[in-house]
């Protein structure tokens, strides 16, 4: 018998070990401290916490990590799911569609898949998701120019308040802080406080200590018009490069164009630039 069903805490150790073997590059340290972190973070009511495992003879043999979140943005509120790691044992791999199906479907729910490796994307496209982000940019913030006195200033995990951001900002910046995400506001002359959250990025299996890449900003002309003091601010502490969402190169910055999708299913088109909440920061890069 196979029978899919929710992810529970008694489950993450088999959890842990059935990703480990599916996913070699990866520690069992790296899944059971994202789960961890999973088990105690807010999930919205009726969601599972952790995701769906597909089980034969009391042992998981399929899995599907699920991220929700609840948002409010622009007054709006809406229930993102970050479709995380999925992995199911060869001799099962016919079962795979329970999975995905009961993992999507949530009509209200706006599903977004940030990490789809490029032999996947036609069938994602095939299951009704929709690219809302064709690659990254790789940008080179230090030559940029910067804005006069702008400073840049560090958010710890500790925060309880910033001047000029709301109650929503600080938690954000607070919470990625504690997730080991590099969170920075940038503070202009005019008293224009512009919150940011970055996070050192991995490129083809290892962490590439020059490259930071951004999470979090509440608009993609936000870092436009801030990246000189950040580059700045970077380049003290031996990172060059900023890799931020994009849809082709930008003539407003100097840097590198690759073509990295990202796929959305729902009802509210993500904007780039906001990784925020994602498998990213919850698991790492």
């Amino acid at each position: 018998m196979i029978r899919c069903r929710e992810i529970g805490l008694a489950d993450l150790g088999a959890i842990a070990d059935l990703l480990t073997r599916g996913f070699p590059i990866r520690s069992r340290d790296y899944w059971i401290d994202g789960l961890r972190r999973l088990s105690v973070r807010e999930t919205p009511d009726s969601f599972p916490r952790f995701g769906y495992m597909l089980e034969h003879e009391r042992t998981p043999v399929g899995a599907l990590l699920l991220i929700y979140t609840a948002r409010n943005d622009g007054g709006c509120a809406s229930i993102r799911c970050n479709l995380s790691s999925w992995y199911v044992e060869p001799a099962f791999r016919g079962y795979a569609p329970m999975l995905t199906k009961v993992a999507q479907r949530h009509k209200d729910v706006t599903y977004v898949n940030i990490s789809p490796a490029e032999r996947t994307w036609r069938a994602i496209e095939a299951q009704g998701f929709r690219r809302y982000c064709r690659g990254l940019f790789f940008s080179f913030p230090a030559l940029s120019r910067p804005v006069r006195d702008m400073r840049v200033e560090v958010v710890r995990q500790d925060a309880q308040a910033v001047d000029g951001l709301s109650e929503a900002d600080v938690a954000l910046l607070a919470r990625h802080a504690a997730y080991g995400c590099l969170s920075l506001v940038c503070r202009a002359a005019d008293g224009r406080v512009v919150p940011f959250v970055l996070q050192s990025m991995r490129i083809k299996n290892r962490i590439a200590p020059p490259v930071m890449q951004l999470i979090y900003c509440r608009d993609v002309a936000d870092y436009v018009a801030c990246a000189g003091a950040i580059g700045r601010f970077l380049l003290w502490r031996g990172r060059i490069s900023v890799a931020l969402d994009a849809n082709g190169r930008m003539k407003e910055l100097v840097g590198l164009y690759r073509e990295r999708r990202k796929y959305f299913m729902g009802p509210q088109c993500p904007r780039l630039a906001d990784l925020s909440d994602t498998e990213l920061v919850i698991y790492g890069p």
